[in-house]
């Protein structure tokens, strides 16, 4: 186990094509840090350097203190679990495990406990006679990491582990990582485009955007105070609502038209351009219009159980290009055409500057 740190990384390919500009992250020992962010956003790619698959172009690496920057994969001691499994189909579950200690010569017994201490822990006991092609996607992927506990090493790396499987064995295995990685105790470094895996999963949160790291912060703060507009139409589903508006002495007048007034929340100066951030769950129904700080026009309603998703636009516009959703409870009956009176609960409004598209 060690801490994983990373000082003003860069990845420069032939072409000048800057993968990933400048990022710092510092990784405690024991904890799992996840890299979310859409695809091409750099976050495999400095996954792979923290591994030495990619050379760096400029920073450090340092695991356990020690700076990695000219050590190969091997030299690291890091194990890493990859999207395909990369397991040989011709070798048993048991082999498969313990090939990568008989090449580094340890001693039979010695292979035995940690492969059968580590199918115990992954519940594959019963599976180690098999091959992989009589697995299922869920079994595959904890041989594979059963593979990585095996080396007992100084950090795990996994790179968007979960991406083959189905949802319901997503969620199955997003539970089973976090509490693996909690038991063992092991510093990890977790790459996915999955939000909610990272939610998940994460103790520390980077939000990766065109090779910068937007944001580092835990799930929850990176969910209640985004730092720019990126972030917060990254994090959380159905997007947060992102509206034009000018600074006013009584609120914010909404370009699509009114005005809204965030309770507990600082206004920005009278006649700046800002983009006021509500999301979806955080808009209430209420009965009075004039209580209302803003009203939907519904065109489009999804039911999902517990939630209805209500789309539409604010009713003062006819402008269709600034859609807005609402998030109700299952109970409320919604329909196209319908007329909802919104007010935004107290405190959940986020303004952003509309040049810099950075947090007020």
């Amino acid at each position: 186990m060690a801490t994983v740190e990373l000082k003003d990384v860069r990845k420069v390919y032939a072409g000048r094509v800057e993968a990933v500009k400048g990022v710092s992250i510092s990784i405690p020992d024991g904890a799992m840090c996840v890299l979310v962010g859409p695809s091409g956003c750099g976050k495999s790619t400095l996954l792979r350097m923290i591994a030495g698959l990619e050379e760096i172009t400029e920073g450090t690496v340092s695991i356990g203190g020690e700076v990695v920057n000219t050590r190969g994969p091997a030299e690291r001691d890091i194990a890493m679990v990859f999207q395909n499994y990369a397991l040989y189909p011709h070798m048993k579950v048991y082999d498969n495990m313990a090939y990568g200690l008989r090449n580094r010569g340890m001693d039979k017994a010695e292979i035995d406990r940690r492969v059968r201490e580590a199918a115990a822990t992954l519940g594959l006991a019963d599976f180690l006679e098999r091959k992989p092609r009589e697995l299922s996607g869920g079994q595959r992927q904890r041989v594979a990491m059963g593979r990585a506990i095996v080396r007992n090493p100084k950090a795990f790396l996994f790179d968007e582990p979960l991406s083959n499987l189905d949802a319901k064995l997503r969620g199955q295995m997003r539970i089973e990582i976090k509490n693996l990685q909690k038991s063992l105790g092991v510093t990890s470094v977790y790459v996915t485009h999955d939000q909610v895996e990272a939610m998940t999963l994460a103790d520390t949160l980077v939000v990766m955007n065109q090779g910068r790291a937007e944001q580092i912060d835990t799930p929850l703060a990176v969910y209640e105070r985004p730092a720019s507009i990126f972030v917060a139409g990254f994090i959380g589903s159905p997007a947060m609502n992102l509206l034009p508006a000018k600074g006013t002495e009584n609120g914010l007048a909404l370009a699509a038209g009114g005005t809204v007034n965030p309770k507990e929340t600082s206004l920005p100066a009278a006649g700046r351009d800002v983009l006021l951030g509500i999301r979806p769950e955080h808009m209430t129904l209420v009965s009075d219009a004039t209580a209302a700080d803003l009203e939907l026009k519904v065109t489009a309603v999804e039911t999902l159980g517990a939630d209805t998703l209500a789309h539409g636009y604010p009713l003062s516009s006819n402008d269709r290009s600034e859609p807005l959703i609402a998030r109700l409870p299952g109970s409320v009956r919604v329909k196209d055409g319908d007329v909802l009176p919104l007010a935004v609960q107290p405190g959940m409004a986020h303004i952003f500057d509309a040049a810099t598209g950075l947090r007020i």
